[in-house]
């Protein structure tokens, strides 16, 4: 465990040393989640036939995740440190004011997307929504700005940050688009959770209207969505970090990947192969097309994607195993060089003392 701290540079293991609005976001989130939780069993009112409840949960989980690795990350940027916390406080207080935003109007049983209702309450909160949305976006952009020009730990730890947070802010621009889409669609009018007619303009499917979704997720199953490549680069830093902490720590248990530059490459085949997860999923919700119901060409990417991964994936092994022979081989012959070297001057000594005069 020490050698895996060493070597990632996790010397901030200390949660206190973590960014502390960050922190409370997290904590704030995380009750979130429990209220959220207790309320999918106990309070029976729907929006488009789900919990009023599902969307809190599924946002507090999500800012849970993000915002304790945001939390950690920021102090471990070296460079412009009280800009770096500025920037996480503010993505903090967005956060709080857009999930906040999403349970209060979960609570009064409305909706908190798209709503184009004449409530003073449902206009004001929009605008506030939509500006912190901004805020999001932009706090996690300059993160992502900033830890092209500094590292932390080694270069596999290093670039999976990169890669996890740009990838993340690429699934938030993502976001501005569904919103953007959705203003240019027709409003329409649902009920909410007591039956009263509100007016929606535009929703997060392409091609389709919502309230046909999957369980849980409750993504699209009749068009395309794009929460689905939203959700999946969102999270992709956790996957990528992941990915780094299991093979450093299987680097001290298997020979061929105690290299360093074996295990930035092997996380560089991940980074790569879901990164065109990424792709091919906005592709997929971009032509008005659901998840579940892949055409053949979206199951060809998929295909020539895995095909690519695994073969990235073999390569590195395999020449992982290459160097890693030639290496004992050079030791093996090290070893018998310097073995023939001893035993040659153990031989001249030994001819040495027959040859001396005995007197």
């Amino acid at each position: 465990m020490n050698r895996l701290r060493d070597e990632l540079n996790l010397s901030s293991i200390d949660v206190r040393s973590w960014h502390q609005p960050l922190m409370i976001m997290t904590a704030a989130m995380s009750a979130l989640v429990v209220v959220a939780g207790v309320g999918l069993f106990v309070d029976g009112r729907e929006l488009m036939h789900a919990s009023v409840w599902a969307k809190p949960l599924k946002f507090g989980v999500s800012f849970v995740m993000y915002g304790a690795t945001l939390a950690w990350l920021i102090p471990q940027l070296s460079r412009a440190r009280r800009t770096m916390w500025a920037v996480g406080t503010l993505f903090a207080v967005a956060g709080l004011i857009d999930v906040g935003f999403i349970a209060v109007q979960a609570a009064r049983g409305t909706y908190s997307h798209f709503n184009a209702s004449t409530d003073m309450f449902d206009q004001i909160g929009q605008r506030i929504f939509q500006t912190g949305v901004f805020g999001l976006f932009g706090a996690s952009l300059v993160v992502a700005v900033m830890l092209l020009f500094q590292r932390i730990g080694n270069a596999a730890f290093t670039w999976s940050l990169r890669a996890g947070l740009g990838l993340a802010v690429l699934g938030m621009a993502l976001a501005s688009f569904i919103t953007g889409s959705a203003q240019s669609a027709g409003p329409r009018t649902v009920e909410d959770a007591y039956g009263n007619s509100v007016p929606l303009v535009g929703g997060h499917g392409v091609g389709t209207l919502d309230g046909s979704g999957m369980p849980i997720t409750n993504w699209s199953t009749t068009g395309g969505d794009l929460r689905v490549p939203h959700f999946i680069s969102l999270h992709s830093i956790q996957l990528f970090v992941l990915t780094v902490l299991v093979l450093t720590f299987l680097g001290g248990r298997i020979g061929w990947l105690r290299r360093e530059r074996v295990r930035a490459q092997l996380a560089g085949v991940v980074i790569f192969g879901y990164s065109a997860l990424f792709a091919i999923t906005a592709w997929q919700a971009l032509r008005g097309q659901s998840l579940i119901h892949p055409d053949a060409a979206t199951w060809t990417a998929f295909a020539v994607a895995a095909v690519m991964t695994a073969l990235l994936a073999a390569l590195v092994v395999m020449a992982a195993h290459r160097n890693q022979r030639a290496l004992r081989a050079e030791a093996t012959r090290r070893s018998e060089q310097v073995r023939r070297e001893r035993a040659a001057r153990h031989d001249e000594r030994a001819l040495g003392s027959k040859a001396a005069p005995t007197g």
